[in-house]
């Protein structure tokens, strides 16, 4: 039968960051700047727009006393930014970030709006659900909190949203530190009605039905594709793709959203190996109009968690990634499922 081909892909690096630097999400605003996490450093930079490219600096925008995490926009220019010491104290928190009229070095005045509890263990990736709720992964607790915003984002309530052994982290790997999370990144597709997310231990990309009424889970988690080494990823619901980045396998892979398509998970970038696209975390598409299923930014830390197959750790990056559909194909009569 039919299969999409695999696209031709344009990558270029658009800004640098300081040596040792692992970046870990990110999010693109409006005008087209890009706002980065810097984990270790506990750092929030920002790359300017509206094309972000090498003739411009990233600038730091804040500087937190928790490790940061995830980044949404849950109004328009105001983040809700994910600080978890995961990796020490399991200390975990929301703060809340207001951009309307900010420019690059000018201050900010981060507002803690939430504190969790025991039960929060390394927040990781996040998405909106809707207006006022967000889902955030727990990648060592192994589930998915909700977070319920009052308007303009002042306060905050949570609650564990779902849990699945999908979701735990690896006690027993033997992959070099820091620990192999287990679910990863979570993004919400409102035309399916589904959450889709990764699972780096357990090796899977999932999806869970979401009832529109009550923005429950409608069901159980359901396996999409086997896929190691997966990060962070976006998706494009038109065409009916994820696109995957394997942060210790230094690719972007391209996975069908729809259970049944396990053997067409593909490589998109990454093999041959590229070194431009070295350690890549997490994935945005553009806020241009057309940028949606053509143009995304992909952060690398360089091999600083992995060492790439040349052994040589280069500085960490934002790339721009823009994706050339080519001419469908017939798949092969001997395509078999099977591990990418």
């Amino acid at each position: 039968m039919p299969i999409t081909p695999i696209p031709a892909v344009a990558l270029r690096p658009v800004a640098y960051f300081p040596k040792g630097s692992f970046l870990e999400n990110l999010a693109v605003r409006s005008d087209g700047s890009v706002l980065v996490s810097s984990l270790l450093h506990k750092e929030l930079w920002c790359v300017p727009g509206p094309e972000p490219s090498l003739d411009v600096e990233p600038v730091v925008v804040q500087t937190f006393d928790n490790i940061v995490m995830g980044i949404v926009e849950v109004e328009p220019e105001i983040f809700i930014v994910s600080l978890s010491d995961g990796y020490t104290t399991h200390e975990s928190h929301l703060a809340r970030i207001d951009l309307n009229g900010w420019a690059p070095g000018m201050l900010v005045s981060p507002e803690i709006i939430y504190t969790f509890d025991y039960r929060a263990r390394a927040l990781n990736g996040s998405c909106l659900l809707a207006p006022g709720v967000m889902l955030i992964a727990d990648c060592f607790a192994g589930h998915i909190w909700r977070i319920d915003l009052d308007p303009g984002a002042h306060h905050a309530r949570a609650r564990i949203w779902t849990e699945h052994p999908t979701m735990g982290m690896d006690l027993d790997s033997e992959v070099a530190p820091p620990p192999q999370p287990g679910i990863n990144g979570i993004h919400y597709g409102p035309k399916t009605g589904y959450v889709y997310y990764t699972s780096t231990a357990q090796q899977v990309f999932m999806r869970i039905r979401v009832d529109p009424a009550t923005l429950e889970p409608a069901g159980y988690p359901e396996f999409v594709a086997a896929i190691d080494k997966t990060d962070d990823f976006c998706i494009d619901e038109v065409a009916g793709f994820a696109y995957v980045t394997r942060h210790r396998g230094n690719t972007i892979d391209r996975v069908p959203l729809a259970p049944g398509h396990g053997s067409e998970v593909r490589h998109i970038v990454g093999d041959p190996f590229d070194d431009r696209l070295v350690g890549p975390s997490s994935a945005a598409w553009g806020r241009n109009p057309n940028h949606p299923g053509r143009v995304a930014y992909v952060t690398v830390d360089g091999g600083r968690t992995a060492p790439p197959p040349d052994g040589i750790i280069r500085d960490a990056a934002l790339l721009r990634i823009e994706l050339q559909p080519a001419p469908v194909e017939e798949a092969p009569a001997y395509a078999t499922v099977g591990r990418s």
